[in-house]
């Protein structure tokens, strides 16, 4: 990565004076620094010196690009549920209403979908009595969906409404769709300023330190691993199985093992795994519970896919359908213990859309805030084409093109998360059979 790959685009110069009314504005010039561990003072000196890859600092500018009262703001939420839709929404209208003035804030129903005329759909306007509340409910008012739009068609719906700012909040898929949006609005040569708002519960978009609702979901999926705990110790050799999001990425199931601290083994996307053979999961499994009586194993959604046929099937966002290999290691648990004359009590317990559709936590409603106000800033800022994040606890923007040249997976090789993890569980450093 260099310092072309972290530039953000922006509109022209910023003129106007800014509105918000601030004690205190960030500079333009202000950045983050994106490597910040070295091996040495040496290196650490080198890098800065020579060649440094920033990220631009988000924040309220002094002077913005777009005149407020001549602004219409659009808000999209699209793919699946998270927690915190709602505290960025919110935040979104109260940013744009009291802080800069915008007249007039329409949400779009449905995702994308609302952005395509013959869908049917009319933009509902937003206003700060309208979103007062909506912090306490989980999902989203405004709805969302799934799939590709017509991008000229989402386009003409911009242009039809005036819409000078477009916020779109979602994960991988929502961003390469704001993408598509902008490359369209550019061709066009219109001043709509396209910012994305990070919304995955895997956590898994890149050079994003933390996405929102990742927090509330891994602390709502604590309950789901201590009532298998229950479950688990309540029975002669039981094993309690809790099957977590995370196609690609072991992040929810990591964080709700370490935070549980009731869990043996956790099996994830990142790290390979064989059932039977020596050193392969099920005699490892075997092991503790004829040592322990019980054990709790958590399990990603993506884990162990190498197991099914690959179809190759893909569902309406784009994404590979992946088979449930939470029900198929229920039932292999139960046919190894068979052929191994050994009675276990097996609890299997699926909480997904459970820990996706509620409200946020305390910690994740105070960052909603924050990326939503960074957000609005950014637009009024005339950029264009970007995602607003955090990097090394500071908020930032970065080109969408970034975001998602590809996904963020936890790498148990060097992952100081995956260290704490298996000290945690006690689960060996691999379950791959030995040769």
């Amino acid at each position: 990565m260099n310092q072309n790959d972290t530039k953000v685009e922006q509109f022209g110069e910023c003129i106007y004076p800014n509105p918000a009314g601030y004690d205190y504005w960030t500079e333009e010039s202000s950045v983050v620094l994106f490597q910040t561990i070295f091996s040495g003072q040496k290196e650490a000196l080198d890098t800065v010196s020579n060649s440094p890859v920033f990220f631009e600092q988000a924040g309220p500018r002094e002077k913005i690009y777009f005149q407020p009262q001549e602004v219409t703001a659009g808000i999209v939420t699209c793919g699946g549920l998270c927690p915190g839709i709602n505290d960025v929404i919110r935040a979104l209208v109260m940013e744009l209403h009291y802080r800069y003035k915008v007249p007039r804030i329409l949400g779009f129903p449905f995702g994308y979908e609302g952005l395509v005329k013959k869908s049917g759909h009319r933009p509902v306007e937003l206003t700060p009595d309208k979103v007062a509340h909506i912090m306490n409910f989980g999902g989203s008012i405004l709805g969302s969906s799934r799939g590709n739009q017509s991008i000229n068609d989402m386009v003409d719906t911009l242009c039809l409404y005036g819409v000078k700012m477009l916020f779109c909040i979602g994960g991988d898929g929502t961003l390469r769709g704001a993408q598509a949006i902008q490359e369209e609005v550019k061709k066009r040569k219109e001043d709509i300023s396209i910012i994305g708002i990070p919304k995955t519960i895997d956590n898994d978009i890149n050079y994003v330190q933390k996405t929102f609702g990742f927090s509330t979901a891994f602390s709502k999926a604590v309950e789901a691993v201590n009532c298998a705990h229950e479950e688990a110790k309540g029975a002669p050799n039981g094993i309690g199985l809790v099957k977590l999001m995370g196609r690609h990425s072991g992040f929810i199931a990591v964080n709700a093992a370490l935070a549980s601290k009731n869990v043996n083994f956790v099996l994830i996307p990142e790290s390979d795994f064989d059932l039977e053979g020596k050193g392969a999961f099920f005699p490892t499994l075997k092991d503790r519970i004829q040592k322990r009586g019980h054990a709790v194993i958590i399990l990603a959604e993506g884990a162990g896919q190498k197991f099914f046929e690959d179809k190759g099937e893909r569902d309406p966002s784009g994404n590979k359908k992946l088979s449930d290999i939470g029900l198929f290691i229920k039932d292999q648990i139960s046919d190894y213990f068979k052929k191994e004359k050994m009675s276990v009590n097996l609890k299997y317990i699926d909480p997904s859309y459970i820990i996706r559709s509620v409200p946020a936590n305390a910690e994740d409603s105070v960052f909603c805030g924050f990326l939503a106000q960074n957000a609005v800033h950014a637009a009024f800022a005339g950029k264009t084409g970007c995602v607003v994040g955090i990097w090394n606890n500071v908020f930032t923007v970065m080109p969408i093109s970034l975001a998602i040249a590809e996904r963020k997976i936890l790498r148990p090789e060097r992952s100081t998360l995956w260290r704490a993890l298996l000290s945690s569980t006690g689960q060996p450093n691999s379950m791959k059979a030995e040769d």
